[in-house]
């Protein structure tokens, strides 16, 4: 039998979904990319867990930039050629697509439901203009969609998470200083990301001479939400008011009146300290864009397999 598959590729983990009748995913399956050597033992994997004997199309999302046949993933081990991979698969050419994941991210945004996002704020969306996408996980992605003139969309590929962040707190420039030591680019994937918090951290325990302490991005969260831990708690605070910031810095720069959705694997686990972390008021921080800025609503997306929905949408159309 064959079917159509659809992948999210990021730093840690790859999810991978057959399309149902009505062209959406089924029942995905995650597997951690440390168990493979390469994407396609991950395809093979499935494809016997599913009893699929053939993939006649597929569109695979990747954390990393598409930008010719050969794909290296910017946060794991993997590479690969697209057509190489595409003969190993048996597909006919041109039936294996690869794109950025935060192009899929945002490409799905159009189809999810009213419970598939938890508003932040105020401001309400104006239809038919530009939306904006960002993410912390693994890394740090960005995108957004652009209004056509016939009602449709057009996606955005790009590193945004790679731009130079901006800090403004003595705490926060005082961090910087820690990363910039350490890098030779202080990105803004240096602070809003899984690394990110773990970096946030490691700089305050320094700065306050306290001792090294090592911590899974899941632990600072856990202890800075409990209050256990105030370092922890502190870096919370700091990674939500920073992404705030660049949150409005790309609805500023998209023009995204349409919305600013934010994706990945943290900030939906924050749960409802989000919604009272001061994200949103330096968000709006912009000085005399602040009224503008006021009025962009701002989503945090909460469905689990979004970017599996937008990969499907490109098959769909």
């Amino acid at each position: 039998m064959s079917e159509r598959l659809v992948g999210d590729i990021g730093g840690t983990n790859a999810r991978l979904a057959l399309l149902g009748p009505d062209g959406w995913p089924v029942d995905p399956i995650t597997y951690a990319c440390n168990d493979f050597p390469g994407l396609k033992e991950a395809i093979e994997a499935f494809m016997a867990e599913r009893q699929v004997a053939e993939i006649t199309d597929a569109v695979i999302a990747v954390a990393t930039p598409v930008t010719s046949d050969l794909v290296n993933l910017t946060n794991n081990h993997w590479a690969f050629s697209i057509s190489e991979l595409e003969g190993s698969l048996s597909m006919d050419k041109g039936h294996f697509q690869v794109i950025n994941d935060f192009t899929a991210l945002a490409l799905s945004v159009p189809h999810l439901k009213a419970e598939d996002t938890k508003k932040v704020g105020g401001g309400e969306a104006k239809p038919g203009r530009s939306i904006a996408v960002i993410g912390p996980g693994t890394g740090l992605g960005v995108s957004g969609l652009l209004p056509t003139r016939d009602g449709g969309w057009v996606p955005l590929q790009g590193e945004g998470g790679h731009v130079s962040i901006g800090v403004r707190t003595d705490r926060e420039i005082a961090i910087y200083d820690v990363l910039n030591e350490r890098y030779r680019h202080v990105s803004a994937e240096r602070f809003l990301s899984g690394e990110g918090l773990e970096n946030i951290c490691a700089a305050l325990r320094q700065i306050d001479d306290l001792e090294p302490l090592e911590m899974t991005p899941a632990q600072i969260s856990e202890k800075g939400l409990s209050g256990e831990d105030s370092v922890c708690a502190e870096a919370l605070v700091i990674f939500a008011e920073l992404l705030g910031s660049c949150a409005g810095n790309l609805a500023l720069t998209l023009g995204a009146e349409g919305g600013v959705y934010i994706g990945g694997g943290i900030v939906p686990r924050l749960g409802d300290w989000f919604g009272r972390s001061n994200f949103r008021e330096h968000f709006e921080a912009k000085g005399r864009m602040s009224a503008l800025l006021s009025n962009i609503p701002t989503y945090v997306i909460v469905a689990p397999y979004p970017a599996l929905t937008g990969a499907a949408s490109v098959l769909m159309e």
